[in-house]
C-alpha cells in the first residue's frame, strides 16, 4: 500500500458551492417509500433504542424552510415524522417558522425541544450548505445519508456555532449514519467541529460516515469539568485530513471500531478527563499520536485491540502529552452492552471506502469484509420517546439498606445543575444540602478511584419545589441500566462491580432536590 505524508496544516477555504436550491413543496409520501436502514447500531441502539420517525408521517423537502415548516406542522413535538431531503439547503432558503410542536431558527436545522424524527437524503442527494444541524433538549432522531459542508463560526455566513452537527443540553439518542461532514479549513478559516456533543448528551452512533478537512473533528464535552456525556459509538467512519479531536473525548464511555484514519495531522482519539475509549479493529494510515491523552494532564483511559498501525509517527511523553504509542497498549478494560461484528482491520479501509458517506446506498458490513445492502426498516407499531427497560432483576423499594454508605468520601460529577447546588452535596452526609438540575429533569453521578461493587441506592429528597416522580439508575460504565421506579427511595439490583453509577431524574414535579446519593454494597 502506498504511504503518503500528512499535510502539515489544512489547505484555505475552497469556495463555496454556488448552487441555488429548487424551490418545492412538501408532499406527503407513502410510508414504504421513506429511505431509512435497519434499526440503529452501538449505543444508539441501547437506552430504549432509536427508531427516529418510524411509524409517523413522511413529507418531502428541498429546502430548509420546508423542514421546518414539517416540524412545526406535527400535533406534537413528539408526534413521528420522516422528513426526506433533496437539494441544497441554505442560508436563502432556510427561514424560522413557528408552531406549538417546534423551536426553529433561521439560518440552521433547528432540531430543539423535540422527538421522534428522521432527517434522510433522497433522490439527487441532500447538501446542507454553510447550514449546521442544531439538535438540542430532544431525544430519538435520525439523521441519515445527508451532506453538512462549510458550516462557520466566524466569518460570513455563520451558522451553529460552526459546528456540521451539534449536540447539547439532555440530548438523548441519536443516530448520525452514511454522512458526509466537511469544512475547508480550521479554526483560522473559519470552522469549529464537524461533531460535537456537549452539556449531557448519551447515547449517540456515528456510523459509516465520512469527516474530512477540518481543524477538528469532534468533541465530547466542552471542559474537563462538563463530564455529563458519553456512551458514543464510532464505527466504520473515515476520519481524513483532520488536524485533530477524532474525536476529544473529556470523561464517559466511547467504542471506535472498523474505522478508517487518515492524515490525523496532529493528534487523533485525545481520551482526557476520566473517559474510556474501546478501540478495536481499527485502521490508523499516515498519522501522528493517533491515540492517548493529549494538551492535559488529566488522564484518560482506553482498551485496544486488533488496530493496525500504518506509518503513524509518535511524540515523546511530556507533562501535558501522553501519546499511547509506539508500541499503544491497553491501560483500562472498557466493556460495551450491545452485540457487534467485527470486520477484520486489514480490510477497513476497502470496506469503508465502498461503504461510507453520503450517496453510497446505505451499504454496510457484517463483518466478513463484504459491503451489502442493509436490512429493511422493521415495521413500527408505536413511536414513543425512548425509554428504558429496568433489569429483570432489579427491584425499586423503600426500605432503607443496611452497611457503609460508599458515597461518603467519593467523588460527583452530573448534568447541569441549579445555581446555588452542586454535586457534592448529594455524598456528605447532610440532608440540609442537596443538588438540583437546571429544570425537572437531569442527573447526578458518585464516582470512585476504581471499582467498587454495589447492590442498592437509597435516594433521599430535601423538601422544595418539586419531587422526583420516574428515575434510572445506570451503570456509568457501560450504561446498562440497573433499576427504574417513579418516587425517589431504595433500589435493589444485582452485585455489580462499576467506578461510576448515575441517578438519572426522567420526570419531576418541579425543580427537585436530592439531598444524598447512597450507595451501599
Amino acid at each position: 500500500m502506498g504511504r503518503r505524508s500528512p499535510s502539515t496544516r489544512l489547505q484555505a477555504a475552497l469556495a463555496a458551492l454556488a448552487v441555488a436550491a429548487a424551490t418545492g413543496v412538501i408532499l406527503t409520501i407513502p410510508e414504504a417509500s421513506a429511505a431509512v436502514a435497519a434499526g440503529a447500531t452501538g449505543y444508539a441502539s441501547q437506552n430504549g433504542g432509536t427508531t427516529g420517525g418510524a411509524g409517523g408521517q413522511t413529507v418531502r423537502a428541498t429546502t430548509g424552510t420546508q423542514i421546518h415548516a414539517a416540524l412545526c406542522g406535527r400535533a406534537s413535538s413528539s408526534t413521528p415524522i420522516t422528513i426526506q431531503v433533496e437539494g441544497t439547503i441554505n442560508h436563502a432558503n432556510t427561514a424560522k417558522v413557528s408552531g406549538t410542536s417546534c423551536n426553529t431558527a433561521a439560518g440552521v436545522i433547528e432540531l430543539k425541544q423535540i422527538s421522534n424524527v428522521t432527517l434522510v437524503g433522497v433522490g439527487a442527494g441532500a447538501v446542507f450548505d454553510q447550514v449546521g444541524i442544531h439538535i438540542r433538549e430532544s431525544s430519538n432522531i435520525i439523521i441519515q445519508n445527508v451532506t453538512v459542508k462549510n458550516v462557520k463560526k466566524s466569518g460570513s455566513p455563520t451558522s451553529n456555532g460552526g459546528d456540521a452537527i451539534g449536540m447539547e443540553s439532555d440530548v438523548r439518542n441519536v443516530w448520525v449514519d452514511h454522512s458526509t461532514l466537511e469544512a475547508s479549513g480550521g479554526e483560522s478559516e473559519g470552522f469549529d467541529g464537524l461533531f460535537d456533543m456537549k452539556d449531557n448528551t448519551q447515547y449517540v452512533t456515528l456510523s459509516y460516515s465520512v469527516l474530512r478537512n477540518s481543524g477538528r473533528g469532534g468533541l465530547v464535552g466542552s471542559s474537563e469539568t462538563e463530564l455529563s456525556n458519553g456512551f458514543i459509538t464510532y464505527h466504520h467512519n473515515l476520519y481524513e485530513n483532520i488536524d485533530s479531536r477524532a474525536p476529544l473525548l473529556r470523561g464517559g464511555t466511547a467504542h471506535m471500531y472498523d474505522n478508517h484514519y487518515r492524515q490525523l495531522n496532529e493528534s487523533g482519539i485525545n481520551s482526557r478527563a476520566g473517559a474510556h475509549a474501546k478501540v478495536e479493529n481499527n485502521y490508523f494510515e499516515d498519522s501522528k499520536d493517533v491515540l492517548g491523552t493529549f494538551y492535559t494532564d488529566a488522564a484518560g483511559y482506553w482498551q485496544v485491540a486488533g488496530n493496525v498501525f500504518d506509518n503513524v509517527t509518535w511524540s515523546p511523553k511530556g507533562t501535558d502529552y501522553n501519546p499511547a504509542g509506539p508500541n499503544p497498549t491497553s491501560n483500562a478494560t472498557v466493556s460495551v452492552p450491545y452485540a457487534y461484528t467485527l470486520d477484520s482491520a486489514s480490510c477497513v479501509p476497502d470496506v469503508v471506502a465502498r461503504t461510507a458517506g453520503a450517496g453510497k446506498g446505505l451499504l454496510v458490513s457484517d463483518g466478513s469484509c463484504t459491503p451489502q445492502s442493509p436490512s429493511p426498516t422493521p415495521t413500527a407499531t408505536a413511536s414513543p420517546t425512548p425509554t428504558a427497560t429496568a433489569s429483570p432483576t432489579a427491584t425499586a423499594t423503600t426500605a432503607p439498606p443496611s452497611g457503609t454508605n460508599l458515597s461518603i468520601g467519593a467523588g460527583s460529577d452530573g448534568s447541569s445543575k441549579a445555581d446555588g447546588t452542586s454535586y457534592g452535596n448529594v455524598r456528605d452526609g447532610n440532608l440540609s444540602t442537596y443538588w438540583s438540575p437546571a429544570g425537572t429533569t437531569g442527573s447526578v453521578s458518585v464516582k470512585w478511584g476504581s471499582p467498587t461493587t454495589i447492590s442498592s441506592v437509597r435516594v433521599r429528597e430535601a423538601a422544595g419545589a418539586g419531587t422526583v416522580t420516574g428515575w434510572r439508575l445506570l451503570n456509568g460504565d457501560t450504561g446498562a441500566v440497573l433499576a427504574t421506579g417513579g418516587a425517589a427511595g431504595t433500589a435493589t439490583f444485582p452485585a455489580t462491580a462499576l467506578s461510576k453509577v448515575t441517578f438519572e431524574i426522567t420526570g419531576a414535579t418541579g425543580t427537585p432536590r436530592v439531598a444524598e446519593f447512597e450507595t451501599y454494597a
